[in-house]
């Protein structure tokens, strides 16, 4: 009796009891439309489809996809246990339109999505049913591209994609996947858009894009696949020979990519910190703003530190009766693009107000030296050693060194203002060799456009103990601030405690090309090596762990991945993913070969890489199967 009551209350869970069974998966059921779905010879823009439950629809402005496309934006809602869809723009002779749904259809109540759908129906006297599938990821890092436009024209014309819209469009799922249907026969080429403006063209560079020269002719053939049906987790009940109709081609891959944005316009300037004004620019170019004080004499007032790409501008104040003067009134002159996308000279006028008021900050300082004479108060009653005098700030100067050091590191030095000093006979490197220390060799300078980073370069010995050592002022700053002295051992690590790996690379064939990055699991970069004529690419002292690995084809031999233009005719750089996951381990040599055209590209990076949403679908299995282990039973997934 009690085994009767429990399994009684395991199926009445399954069927979805409010406090906890299992959440109903079943998508609503369509009962019928006005058309009909494929009917032919249709004159009216509206669309009627029915369901058995209430439905809702998930922004359908982003989600529902018509196609040829609606310059006009139709109405399309969701009215108890129907969909309603009234287009506005005026029906096209002889045409198939298909209307996709994607996933964007679900219950009411517990948002189980209708799946894929798509409506059709044809204005002429027969309805094109051709298709085309693939995929389109991020060219960048393979990365599926969800909720993106693809696309196709018959006009073959470079042109076309940017003075026509797409003749037919559909929408990529969470795992990048598209499928275009009601095709004609015919030729076509392929495009994939983020259109921003609605106008289904490429019309602005912050649209991305993807585009191939490739043209194709939509086929369809009579096909065999194999399910399985499952009779549990763990054992196949049969496998179903199933007959349909394959449609070709199904492999298509874009690589879609954002055009470098050149235009250059003053995004903003800012004085967060009162010794500093910063400026901020869209795009950089060489010739830096002009300044011209208006409430101060800018000649010679500033010290001007800028970014690599000079796109943000630091002006240092050199004067701190500048630096505490809450207003700096000034005329910057610097280079915008016009209208007519051409750089022309634009000069503003600014106000740079500091954060932070010099009342303020003085008041600062005031309770700091308040609080230390205090101290100093207390320690004279105790007749204990005090100062007499208030010690000046030191400047903080960040060293980035490490007690274990990796033999191909650097000690980086970071300083938080400009210096006014560098005095390198303060710096000091000792190797100790047997119980001596003797000076050791190594290079200083500048790391990049920046003034406040240093780079010691040092051809370290493994396994041998050093002694970093700055002097007190060492490095002052332009207000005069000087480092406190600093001390730091270490020892650098042996060959032992690495691994080396090593790939011989194929399928491509320019080795100056190909650059190879060695990645973690975050797809954060952990080390780069170029291809050698061998074929042959080198990592060394790798530390044991798991990694990855992506290749990029270096063009212009930058040393960095550079992205695509269209009108150039130019394709982002390729990039490639190693398929397996690499185990290193200390003392270890690994080589692996890796043909970096061997897989199709929508197949190459591991799934542990790969960012994309899930689907509602998955979604709900998910919440299905945590509720199946919180009650400590099987959940087994439908199909």
């Amino acid at each position: 009796m009690a085994i009767s009551c429990l399994l009684l209350a395991v199926g009445c869970a399954r069927m979805g009891s409010p406090d906890g069974g299992w959440y109903d998966d079943d998508p609503p059921r369509i009962l019928g439309s006005a058309p009909a779905d494929k009917a032919t010879g249709v004159k009216s823009k509206k669309v009627s489809i029915f369901f058995d439950e209430f439905i809702k629809l998930a922004d359908p402005t982003q989600n529902v996809t018509i196609s040829p496309p609606q310059l006009e934006m139709p109405e399309i809602a969701a009215k108890g246990k129907k969909i309603v869809v009234q287009l506005k723009d005026s029906l096209k002779p002889d045409m198939t339109y298909t209307i996709d749904f994607s996933d964007a259809i679900s219950d009411n109540n517990e948002d189980n999505p209708l799946g894929n759908y798509t409506f059709t129906f044809s204005t002429g006297q027969q309805t094109d049913t051709l298709e085309m599938s693939g995929h389109v990821l991020s060219a960048e890092n393979l990365d599926p591209v969800a909720g993106i436009l693809v696309g196709l024209y018959n006009d073959l014309a470079d042109s076309a994609f940017r003075t026509k819209p797409l003749l037919r469009v559909a929408r990529t799922d969470a795992n990048g996947h598209f499928v275009i249907k009601g095709i004609a026969d015919g030729e076509y080429r392929i495009y994939a858009l983020q259109d921003l403006d609605g106008n289904y063209m490429f019309s602005q560079k912050s649209e991305m894009l993807a585009f191939s020269h490739d043209t194709y002719r939509p086929t369809v053939k009579p096909d065999i696949r194999q399910d399985t049906i499952w009779r549990d987790t763990l054992h196949i009940d049969s496998i179903a020979q199933v007959h349909y109709m394959h449609y070709y081609p199904d492999d298509v891959v874009l690589t879609a990519f954002q055009e470098k944005l050149t235009d250059r316009y003053l995004l903003k300037t800012e004085r967060k910190d009162a010794d500093r004004i910063q400026v901020f620019f869209s795009y950089g170019h060489e010739q830096l703003p002009v300044i011209h004080g208006l409430n101060f004499n800018s000649d010679d007032a500033f010290i001007v530190e800028s970014s690599a790409k000079k796109d943000s501008i630091t002006y240092w104040l050199r004067d701190t009766l500048l630096v505490n003067q809450d207003t700096l009134s000034f005329e910057m002159t610097y280079q915008m693009t016009d209208s007519l996308g051409q750089l022309v000279a634009k000069t503003d006028t600014i106000e740079a107000l500091a954060k932070t008021p010099y009342a303020k900050r003085l008041k600062t300082q005031q309770k700091e030296y308040e609080t230390w004479f205090k101290l100093q108060e207390k320690k004279r009653k105790r007749e204990e050693p005090y100062d007499s005098i208030y010690p000046a700030k030191p400047l903080e100067v960040k060293f980035n060194v490490q007690q274990a050091m990796d033999p191909n590191r650097s000690i980086l030095i970071e300083l938080p203002t400009p210096p006014a000093i560098v005095d390198t006979a303060a710096i000091h490197l000792y190797t100790k060799i047997d119980t001596l220390w003797y000076r050791a060799n190594y290079e200083f300078h500048q790391k990049d456009s920046l003034l406040r980073n240093y780079e010691m370069v040092v051809d370290w010995h493994t396994g041998t103990e050093y002694s970093f050592e700055v002097d007190s002022a060492a490095f002052v700053d332009i207000y005069g601030k000087a480092n406190k002295p600093f001390k730091q051992g270490l020892k650098v690590k042996t060959l032992d405690d690495y691994a080396t790996l090593f790939f011989d690379i194929s399928g491509y064939a320019d080795s100056a090309d190909v650059v190879v990055q060695l990645i973690d699991k975050s797809d954060k970069l952990v080390a780069t090596s170029k291809m050698d004529a061998d074929h042959s690419v080198a990592f060394y002292y790798v530390k044991p762990g798991t990694y990855y690995a992506r290749a990029f084809i270096d063009r212009n031999g930058n040393g960095l991945w550079d992205t695509g233009e269209y009108d150039a005719d130019q394709q982002p750089e390729a990039v490639y993913y190693f398929s397996r996951e690499i185990e290193t381990k200390a003392k270890f040599d690994i080589t692996l070969t890796w043909n970096l055209v061997e897989k199709p590209l929508n197949q190459q990076k591991p799934s542990a890489l790969v960012k994309k949403k899930s689907s509602k679908k998955q979604q709900r299995r998910n919440r299905n199967a945590d509720r199946a282990a919180k009650m400590g039973i099987e959940y087994i997934k439908k199909s």
